[in-house]
């Protein structure tokens, strides 16, 4: 796949033309992150826009003793570092690649260039940060004023409307779930493994089919 193929891949830029995304392509920096490799720190200066074409990471915070809280899974056609070039402040986490990663790189006046010269860009990364907003307002509402499993079947809806809204094609573990609803993963498997006895969910060793949407958002308070 060339990088004008890719780049079209991505919201930000999905909507520009072959013509248009040859010539911000040209600015593209291609950079591979084996597992388990830190892509950015907390508190790095943002310094470039971050684009996954192929693998995932994780968004994250680590606490003092090292326990990691994930604010975010990214997959192919996800993005990050955005904020940082907006308001010139330090990246507010870090992003570690959880399988051998490719990733887009576009720097600062780039980025900036590109944002001149297509305004749509910007109505695309302004739908993206209102998007983000409302997903963190959401997680912040749920850890307040739901219990676990309430918290465990709202990220899973989340996570079944990044596709196709039924199946979760994320490769998430009951681990990587537990770090992002603040529960633990004996904790997440037993409350999976209820759903799928009451028909919510259908569970394989590499998806989870949501199967009873209404029940499942019931449980999520939606």
């Amino acid at each position: 796949m060339s990088l004008e193929q890719a780049l079209l891949r991505i919201p930000l830029f999905s909507h520009l033309n072959d013509q248009e995304a040859a010539s911000i392509a040209k600015s593209i920096r291609e950079k591979a992150y084996p597992k388990g490799s830190v892509i950015v720190f907390e508190d790095d200066p943002g310094d470039a826009l971050y684009m996954v074409n192929s693998g995932q990471v994780k968004v994250v915070l680590i606490g003092e003793e090292g326990r990691e809280v994930i604010l975010s899974v990214l997959g192919e056609g996800d993005f990050f570092g955005e904020m940082a070039l907006i308001d010139d402040q330090p990246r507010s986490a870090h992003v570690i690649a959880m399988e051998d990663a490719k990733l887009m790189v576009l720097y600062r006046e780039d980025f900036h260039r590109c944002l001149e010269e297509n305004p749509r860009v910007a109505l695309g990364l302004l739908r993206a940060l209102s998007r983000r907003l409302r997903r963190a307002d959401d997680k912040i509402g749920g850890l307040v004023l739901l219990e676990v499993p309430g918290r465990i079947a709202r990220l899973l809806l989340q996570l079944a409307d990044d596709g196709d809204g039924r199946t979760i094609s994320r490769r998430i573990t009951h681990h990587i779930i537990g770090q992002m609803v603040g529960s633990s993963r004996e904790t997440v498997s037993r409350t999976v493994g209820i759903f799928a006895e009451r028909g919510l969910v259908r569970v394989t060793r590499k998806t989870i089919e949501i199967t009873d949407r209404s029940g499942l958002e019931g449980i999520a308070g939606l």
